[in-house]
């Protein structure tokens, strides 16, 4: 029991080094010049933050309740409760300033694509959202016009030039996939652009999506509080307990009495 019990404290440790060995791997096989480039938006980078937080919390709630450290668990209940408190706030204001919100997703969405030849694991985040919410761009498809690369100025020499990626392109029953359906797709109107690409933006798609799966949303939530709360509360309890003990051990030793003497 007390092995199966060890095993089920270290599991949480283990994914998130799992976690953070997969970003030091793509941080470190990418060109240090891109890495700086795409440093606010690289998933690596996510990934990592998120590995290295998760293990340092998770080791301050297992060494602490093995070795009953009161300091490891109001570390570990107090690092709990910001979390919980931040992902309150967070939601509670994205909810009122919904426009600021919506806003700021658009800038790093428009960020992301000035960078999307640069990082190919940003390129494969991009197309997988574009493919998945059927959309192309932050706003509309002609934001593909920021990137250097699908620019449609006059003076640039690229091939792709007022062109859209391929994750744009509508799905289509075709024997053989045209790989160049976004090819000038920037230079048509939105209705004729619409035959051949998804012409909407990824904002308005996203917010569509979030509408519709209110209660799913709320019910992932739900789920990740849950965990957060019990933790905090089974800290609590444990930490009240030790300084009961140790409330008792030195009244013990204080009020004890020799029989021989």
């Amino acid at each position: 029991m007390g092995s199966a019990a060890g095993h089920q404290r270290l599991w949480p440790q283990v994914i998130s080094l799992v976690m953070v060995s997969i970003g030091v791997y793509a941080r470190v096989s990418k060109h240090a010049e891109t890495a700086l480039a795409c440093l606010a938006v690289d998933p690596a980078i996510m990934l990592l933050i998120v590995g290295v937080l998760m293990f340092i919390i998770t080791f301050c709630g297992c060494v602490g309740s093995l070795r009953e450290n009161i300091c490891l668990l109001q570390t570990f209940c107090i690092s709990l409760t910001v979390i919980f408190i931040i992902q309150l706030v967070a939601g509670i204001l994205g909810f009122i300033f919904s426009d600021k919100a919506r806003g700021t997703v658009t800038k790093m969405i428009n960020k992301a694509i000035v960078h999307y030849r640069d990082d190919i694991d940003l390129q494969n985040l991009i197309d997988f959202g574009q493919k998945e919410f059927d959309c192309c761009g932050a706003v509309a498809y002609t934001d593909w016009s920021n990137n250097m690369y699908f620019n449609c100025s006059d003076n640039n020499p690229s091939r792709e030039r007022c062109s859209v990626p391929f994750s744009c392109c509508l799905t289509l029953n075709e024997t053989v996939i045209n790989t160049m359906c976004g090819r000038n797709m920037q230079t048509y109107d939105f209705l004729k652009a619409g035959y051949f690409i998804h012409t909407n933006g990824c904002i308005d798609n996203l917010v569509n999506w979030i509408h519709s799966n209110l209660f799913i949303l709320g019910g992932i939530a739900l789920g990740l509080a849950i965990p957060q709360l019990v933790g905090i509360l089974l800290s609590q309890i444990l930490i009240n307990q030790i300084k009961d003990q140790i409330e008792l051990q030195n009244y013990n030793l204080k009020h004890h009495t020799d029989p021989w003497s």
